[in-house]
């Protein structure tokens, strides 16, 4: 079985390419996810936020994200002490301020679904990309998404981690051509 060449042997790894990654989410719960351990990544490996995905449901509270907007300095001083998510004091708060931002634009706009994938005029982009070298770190829309996520008082959400983020929630459909998922995920 052929994948994209980013996935190592790791199980969890082979899983998430396999099941999860470039899937459309549509699911405002599912997006407050990633856009969480997309931003605890910065800097990190992807499996390593994997690897901890189970502690950070637990510390977000379920990615509620009402219940996040509403953690207290204390509650995020519990969290630095938290070995199960990266102990990072600016994620943490990030991912915070995040949440209450991302109320924002569900109340604006709807569902943060709505406002999201209007990036990408309402469905993924499908690239046919055959090498891994092929892939960018960002696009026009990752570059517009980002800038207008920062307006908004978003954190840990530059162009890269945007692109990311698109990858993972299918906005864009980034497995090679010669990945057995390039074509299951398109149909």
């Amino acid at each position: 079985m052929k994948r994209c060449r980013w996935v190592t042997d790791d199980p969890v790894y082979i899983q998430y390419h396999d099941e999860q990654w470039g899937v459309p989410v549509h699911d405002d719960k599912k997006l407050f996810e990633f856009i969480t351990l997309e931003g605890a990544q910065a800097g990190l490996s992807w499996l390593t936020i994997l690897k901890r995905r189970s502690g950070y449901k637990k510390a977000f509270a379920d990615f509620d994200v009402e219940k996040v907007a509403r953690f207290t300095p204390e509650k995020i001083k519990t969290l630095l002490l938290d070995p199960g998510i990266i102990r990072n004091k600016l994620k943490v708060n990030a991912a915070v301020s995040n949440a209450r931002a991302f109320i924002e634009i569900q109340e604006e706009f709807g569902s943060f679904d709505k406002y999201s994938w209007q990036f990408v005029d309402g469905k993924p982009i499908i690239n046919r990309f055959k090498a891994h070298e092929e892939i960018p770190a960002t696009t026009k829309e990752s570059i517009s998404f980002s800038k207008d996520l920062i307006q908004r008082g978003f954190k840990f959400v530059g162009p890269t981690i945007i692109y990311a983020h698109m990858q993972a929630v299918g906005m864009v459909n980034d497995h090679l051509v010669s990945c057995f998922r390039y074509k299951e995920v398109i149909e």
